[in-house]
């Protein structure tokens, strides 16, 4: 699936066909596609579709029997094989073997429901004829992206900003705030978009919208920490490598040819080997190499693509190009996003694109199972808190030592700093926020702008009130409370837009098996010391282990991380200044200009690390760039 949009005008005349058109062609797809739509009055809507199940038969809008409910959909349903049984014994005749038609059944019989019973990744809408109402979806974990905007009477949404910026007499003026979020985290955090008319359904929810009074949004999932007791080690490990089984089984489901994503790490490590357990067809690997620098991993890669006897592609990415890569991947987000792994993404999908239609990642396995570094380190830091109580004045007189011309020294200089500010917090959701935060708070009253600053500072109790004001969760363990934020604040904000905007781009369809709503229900019953052991991840690694060549777990983790510090120490700078002189962000009064000249220096000369700040504002000088241009 590509993508899906629509308009519900509750006031003024019908809604022409064209403009529907407009909004699924402005829809950002390569290559053949299958795009349908539908208007009934002053409602309309339509999707532009990559085929994947059912080729033929699939085609959207589809309406059901009786004709009163119409569905557009983008997604996979994955067990939707396994509810027709149910729903046909209810009475409902199927016409087609799609996964849509299967989700319409399923809203038909069951109402709102039928969201818990789909095991997939969707954005969703239906509509009711007889009572002219119109129902939107979007899946527990935010895998899909779903935009809306309420103006002038009416409600549209999409999958992307941009099919909505086309509708007339609507306005999308920069959100402030959202630009805050985007300097401080890399960004934007749900459920704001750039544009302050703009916002997502958040994940887990359903809204429904009528002819007369509001929306009203409720939410119908949640993540639940609830561990269970009195299993092994033993049991926890064959438990868990049936689960992934499980998961990476359903996740397979395709009428077409489908690949894998393999970094050399755990996670997509375990999931191309279990695809390859469960497959009567030979599976293809697809890697990303950046030969000569220490982030490749295609040697490790290769070793385990020949080990578990799938097919392996690689492709060598010279480092040296972001310069010219960074701008055409911008161009294909609606709004900045600054996470430098976008960028093997990016290539990736490319590569991938070229021989399937479908590939499996191994995004999520970190959040669920405890194999972030930042999240042992707050469990390390909450353990040493009185260590660290008694050395804060010595990590306080480190921190006031001059800069020097010593690159490790001045970097040690900033995290003596930012461990004796962590050791400090209160609760593992206060850690979660400073530790994904890419400007410290001395950073942003350094380069924000005193009146932008002060109109939309937010303090860490503010946003841990804002995000994570949930009794269950308080009850949670540091740890836990700090992968609860990861799961519900910085995957649907950073990791899942990159995945899915990046592969939607090369009309590839990306699936994330450790993602079902189903697994992360059961991971969250996993003891935590069955995660953090060790390396990390301790479960998924022991469960994969017989998968996997030996020594191939113990290798450190890298992920799809990019050398930002390293390059704003050369060319790139000259771009990324160039950029930011070029797109007039100085004078719209978020940063002080004299104060970014100084960090491009600071950083480059060695005095100071501000790597992943000076990325995000040449991204967001890219951003602006382009739509301006647009």
């Amino acid at each position: 699936m590509c993508g899906i949009a629509g308009w519900y005008r509750r006031e003024g005349p019908e809604i022409p066909m064209e403009i529907i058109e407009a909004q699924c062609d402005s829809i950002v797809h390569r290559g053949p596609d299958d795009a349908g739509y539908f208007v009934d009055r002053n409602f309309g809507m339509g999707m532009r579709r990559l085929s994947i199940i059912d080729v033929e038969g699939g085609h959207q809008p589809i309406r059901s029997n009786d004709g009163r409910h119409t569905i557009v959909f983008n997604g996979e349903i994955y067990n939707h094989l396994e509810l027709r049984p149910a729903l046909e014994d209810k009475g409902y005749r199927f016409r087609t073997q799609s996964d849509t038609e299967t989700l319409l059944a399923a809203f038909v019989i069951w109402g709102n429901d039928a969201w818990l019973q789909l095991e997939g990744m969707y954005a969703v809408a239906i509509w009711d004829a007889q009572t002219r109402t119109l129902v939107l979806a979007r899946d527990p974990l935010g895998i899909k992206p779903l935009y809306l905007t309420e103006q002038n009477g009416g409600i549209a949404f999409a999958s992307e900003l941009r099919a909505l910026k086309i509708l007339p007499e609507h306005g999308f003026d920069i959100d402030e705030r959202a630009v805050h979020d985007f300097f401080r985290f890399g960004h934007i955090q749900r459920p704001r978009s750039i544009y302050r008319q703009v916002r997502q359904l958040d994940p887990g929810h359903f809204m429904c919208i009528g002819p007369s009074g509001e929306a009203s949004v409720q939410q119908f999932w949640k993540p639940r920490i609830q561990v269970k007791e009195g299993l092994s080690e033993a049991e926890w490990i064959e438990e868990t490598r049936a689960r992934v089984l499980q998961t990476v089984r359903s996740h397979m489901l395709a009428d077409v040819p489908i690949g894998a994503f393999l970094s050399g790490g755990v996670d997509s490590s375990a999931v191309t080997a279990a695809m390859t357990q469960q497959s009567s067809q030979r599976i293809t690997a697809f890697t990303v190499g950046f030969p000569g620098h220490p982030s490749d991993e295609t040697h490790a890669a290769r070793k385990i693509a020949e080990h578990v006897g799938c097919d392996h592609v690689v492709l060598p990415v010279e480092l040296g190009r972001a310069r010219d890569v960074v701008p055409e991947i911008q161009r294909a987000f609606d709004e900045p996003l600054g996470a430098s792994a976008v960028i093997p993404c990016w290539y990736a999908s490319k590569l991938a694109a070229e021989h399937v239609k479908v590939v499996l990642c191994g995004e999520g396995g970190d959040e669920l199972f405890a194999g972030y570094k930042r999240q042992r380190n707050a469990l390390l830091l909450d353990r040493w808190k009185p260590l660290i109580r008694l050395f804060g004045p010595t990590a306080s007189l480190i921190g006031r030592i001059p800069h020097t011309s010593s690159r490790m020294w001045n970097l040690v200089r900033q995290q003596a700093r930012m461990v004796r500010d962590s050791a400090e917090l209160t609760s593992g959701f206060q850690r979660f926020i400073s530790g994904t935060q890419i400007s410290t708070p001395g950073l942003q009253e350094r380069v924000f702008l005193p009146d932008f600053r002060q109109r939309h500072e937010q303090p860490l109790e503010d946003f841990e009130a804002e995000y994570f004001d949930d009794p269950d969760w308080k009850q949670g363990s540091m740890l836990e409370q700090f992968m609860i934020g990861d799961l519900t604040v910085h995957m649907p904000g950073a990791l899942l837009p990159r995945l899915d905007r990046a592969s939607m781009a090369h009309s590839l369809e990306a699936r994330v098996p450790f993602l079902s709503h189903r697994f992360v229900d059961w991971s969250l019953t996993v003891p935590v010391d069955m995660k953090a052991k060790g390396m990390g991840k301790y479960v998924l690694r022991e469960a994969a282990r017989p998968w996997l060549p030996e020594g191939i777990l113990e290798r450190p983790k890298q992920g799809f991380q990019m050398p930002v510090s390293d390059w704003f120490l050369g060319d790139f700078t000259d771009f990324a200044i160039e950029a930011w002189r070029e797109s007039g962000i100085a004078e719209q009064g978020y940063l002080d200009p004299a104060v970014v000249e100084q960090l491009f220096e600071e950083h480059r000369s060695g005095r100071a690390h501000f790597g992943k700040l000076l990325y995000a504002i040449t991204i967001f000088s890219c951003w602006w760039n382009a739509r301006s241009s647009a």
